[in-house]
This record gives C-alpha cells, sequence and structure tokens, in this order.
C-alpha cells in the first residue's frame, strides 16, 4: 500500500478529504491546513506526449505538492542519497517534494493531468536543472 513506502528526506503523501455522495466525490484542499504551506502558486500538467518526462529538476528554496486529477502518472524521487519512485493515480493523495529532492514525473497515460501547490512564485533561479549540481547543493 502506497501509506506504507518510504520516501525520501522530508517527502510525504498528503491525504485530502473526500466528500462522497450519489452525485460523485468532491475533494477540497486549504493551504497552511491541509498543506503544510501557504499556497503561492498553482499550476497543471496535462496532455503530456507520450514517452515525454516532465520536472526533471530540484528547487533550492521552493516546496511542493502535487495532486494526479486525472489519470495516472510515476513520479522518482532523489533526495541525493534515496531513490524511490511512486505510482500516482489517486485525486485526494498527494505528494509533498521539499526543496532539495530531485523530481522526475514520467509514464504519462493519455489523459493524466496533474495539480501543482507550490509555496512560492516561479523564480527561475530557484530551480536546479542539473544533477550534478544538485547533488552538490544537496551535500551543503
Amino acid at each position: 500500500m502506497m501509506k506504507d513506502i518510504r520516501l525520501p528526506k522530508g517527502c510525504d503523501l498528503i491525504h485530502l478529504p473526500n466528500v462522497v455522495d450519489d452525485r460523485g466525490m468532491l475533494t477540497f484542499v486549504e493551504g497552511n491546513k491541509h498543506i503544510p504551506f501557504e499556497i503561492k502558486r498553482i499550476f497543471w500538467t496535462y496532455r503530456v506526449k507520450e514517452g515525454q518526462t516532465r520536472g526533471n529538476h530540484a528547487h533550492r528554496t521552493c516546496s511542493m505538492v502535487l495532486f494526479p486529477v486525472g489519470g495516472s502518472y510515476k513520479i522518482e524521487l532523489d533526495d541525493g542519497t534515496f531513490r524511490c519512485t511512486l505510482h500516482m493515480e489517486d485525486p485526494h493523495v498527494g505528494l509533498l517534494v521539499p526543496p532539495g529532492v530531485w523530481c522526475r514525473l514520467f509514464d504519462f497515460t493519455p489523459e493524466a493531468a496533474s495539480v501543482c501547490l507550490a509555496s512560492h512564485p516561479y523564480e527561475a533561479e530557484d530551480y536546479i536543472h542539473d544533477y550534478d549540481e544538485f547533488l552538490k547543493f544537496v551535500s551543503l
């Protein structure tokens, strides 16, 4: 079961409320309540072409929580000493990715959509796109 998986340092699964009735399902999120930070940016990824990856970076200061709101994908997490891969498919279970964790999304189903809640506005200098630079950053 996904809740029993070992995750890299600082990563965690976030289980949101899931309201179910005759009409269907509803999930909601509140910053600083369900998410351990104030949400400063929201973005989504969808229609990822077959064989393509997303992410392939780490952040210096920004934390993110990713939710698979449609379809599924895999996410590889790496903190420089431990690496794991999760299959993301439940829309009310997100993944907290703190700064200093390399993240790669791949193996998207055709209908896959991912929403990301971020702790910071977009800042290009916060991204680490080179894996060797990432390893130096986490060894400091």
